[in-house]
């Protein structure tokens, strides 16, 4: 779902300041619209868990952006994997050596 500005505040819990500090750092990305800016269920997801990181766990800054970069490269990951596994259900099975 695309939200706006707001609604995304809303439903993430965040406070407008906070948002101006994680956009800057490029902790959530939204996509670019012509009213400014549309946040997807994506963006709430990774503010919930840096606020979960932060709160709960007492992750400094440079300790959340090294997690949200590892899970970045996670989902790149798992995307990659199943592209590979879409192409080769198409693909008969390389015969086998005797």
């Amino acid at each position: 779902m695309i939200m706006s500005r707001q609604d995304f505040l809303a439903c993430s819990g965040l406070e407008g300041q906070t948002l101006e500090i994680w956009l800057e750092q490029r902790w959530i990305i939204p996509e670019p619209s012509g009213e400014g800016a549309a946040f997807s269920d994506r963006d709430v997801a990774r503010a919930r868990l840096i606020q979960e990181l932060i709160r709960d766990f007492g992750v400094n800054h440079e300790g959340v952006d090294v997690i949200l970069h590892l899970t970045d490269q996670l989902h790149g990951l798992r995307q990659a994997l199943s592209e590979l596994r879409s192409e080769n259900l198409g693909r008969k099975p390389a015969p086998q050596p005797l």
